[in-house]
């Protein structure tokens, strides 16, 4: 290992600069979790009979492709979003709005409703549910319209509230979320495959639990809106009035059905902690279910680099940090951003441009918030080249505008589609001094 006077960095893998290190080091963490690697893997042998698959999420079409590489003589519906479609023989990729819902994502969903109501105890349903499914999944409850759905989960996106919060929510104002999509298949057979993005890998939070009984309570939902300053609309407050669809965890319907996590952040954070510590550096893992306002983890980190990069010598071998989860970002101004962004820029600020820091926030499924940018990358000359631009980069944080401020910078991080989706991915590498 050895790094010359312009940072660059020869480790077990050649000489590359440290924004092309941490972006390959995201890439490895996106790779890991592939539908294609982590779906065949999980498939029993194909049942006799009639096989349905539903799903819905970001990856959902990605696992639709897995499945039918290993399965033929199948049939189903898969919603997933725009631009995320992928190529299928037999299950039919419907796409629709992410992260607010639209009329194509009620219609899709109500095609795949009426797909399960021919389905009897002899038949067999494979569930491919990923991150973004809350969105894509949308049928409202009572007499919610699709635009008061929108109105309650644009408040939410915007409130700062964490993603347990927002699907518990979520599930209280839905036809089909909280073990109710499950539900609609009984009484077949269900396999529900899952990748998480959610802290902990709970299944009943992920895309809002559809094949997952829950014990929260309408009480439960109308404290989430008063703790978070949201406003409903009547039809929601109405709905919240009485007891909702959610299931209980030993509900009956949902006694056909097996729910299983095929891919996880802990994987990706994984595979990228191997790849770097193949390449020399030492790795230090603070978790991969963080939580919590994206600017305020973002200084806490950078309070950690700076105390490890005064720890480091001429010839140590770089430290990088590396975490996962899910931040969020409480709107206060009329920027556009995301949970990643925000990180990056709060990161670049609390820094101030310490020598030898590098760092990268990416969501694995590509978009960082409503963006298609997936995160962006902090070097030790972002302030300076900001100024240089005549960017102030507290005023652009205080406007929650971290997408504009790296667009500007040319250094975001726009990969597409990933096609899968387990979290937010950062990595903080921490380079010593050269000789």
């Amino acid at each position: 290992m050895g790094i010359d006077k312009n940072h660059n960095i020869t480790l077990g893998i050649g000489a590359e600069k440290p924004a092309d290190f941490l972006r390959n080091l995201f890439d490895r963490a996106v790779d890991a979790a592939d539908p294609m690697l982590c779906v065949p893997a999980a498939l029993p042998a194909r049942p006799a009979g009639r096989v349905v698959v539903i799903g819905a999420g970001k990856a959902s079409a990605r696992m639709a492709e897995a499945l039918e590489s290993v399965w033929d003589n199948v049939e189903g519906v898969v919603i997933t979003r725009y631009g995320y479609a992928r190529p299928t023989r037999d299950i039919e990729i419907l796409e629709a709005a992410h992260p607010v819902p639209d009329q194509a994502g009620r219609d899709a969903t109500a095609r795949l409703l009426a797909l399960l109501d021919s389905l009897g105890p002899d038949d067999f349903v494979v569930a491919l549910i990923s991150g973004g499914g809350s969105a894509l999944l949308i049928q409202p409850a009572g007499d919610i319209t699709l635009e008061e759905k929108q109105q309650v989960n644009a408040a939410l996106l915007a409130s700062g509230a964490p993603i347990s919060q927002m699907n518990t929510l979520r599930k209280h104002l839905s036809r089909v979320k909280g073990g109710q999509l499950a539900a609609a298949a009984y009484p077949a057979k269900m396999l529900a495959l899952m990748i998480s993005d959610i802290p902990g890998d709970d299944p009943a939070f992920i895309a809002s639990g559809p094949t997952v009984g829950d014990d929260t309570t309408p009480d439960d939902a109308r404290a989430i809106l008063k703790r978070w300053n949201i406003t409903p609309p009547q039809s929601v407050v109405d709905v919240l009035a009485q007891p909702t669809g959610v299931l209980r965890p030993d509900a009956e319907a949902l006694s056909r059905v097996e729910n299983r996590i095929v891919a996880a952040p802990a994987q990706s954070i994984a595979a990228a902690q191997d790849m770097a510590e193949q390449a020399g550096c030492h790795v230090k893992d603070l978790g991969d279910a963080l939580e919590g306002e994206a600017r305020d983890l973002a200084v806490q980190q950078a309070a950690q680099a700076v105390e490890i990069s005064k720890t480091l010598k001429p010839g140590d071998a770089p430290v990088l940090l590396l975490s996962g989860g899910e931040c969020t970002v409480t709107r206060r101004g009329d920027g556009v951003g995301g949970p990643n962004a925000e990180f990056c820029l709060s990161l670049a600020v609390a820094l101030k441009g310490a020598p030898g820091i590098y760092a990268l926030a990416c969501d694995t499924d590509g978009v960082d918030g409503a963006a298609e940018v997936a995160g962006a990358i902090v070097s030790p000359d972002t302030l300076a080249r900001a100024g240089q631009l005549g960017l102030d980069a507290r005023a652009e944080l205080d406007r929650n505008d971290s997408h504009g401020f790296f667009e500007k910078l040319g250094d975001q991080v726009v990969p597409g589609p990933t096609l899968t989706n387990v979290n937010d991915f950062r990595a903080i590498l921490i380079l010593p001094p050269s000789d």
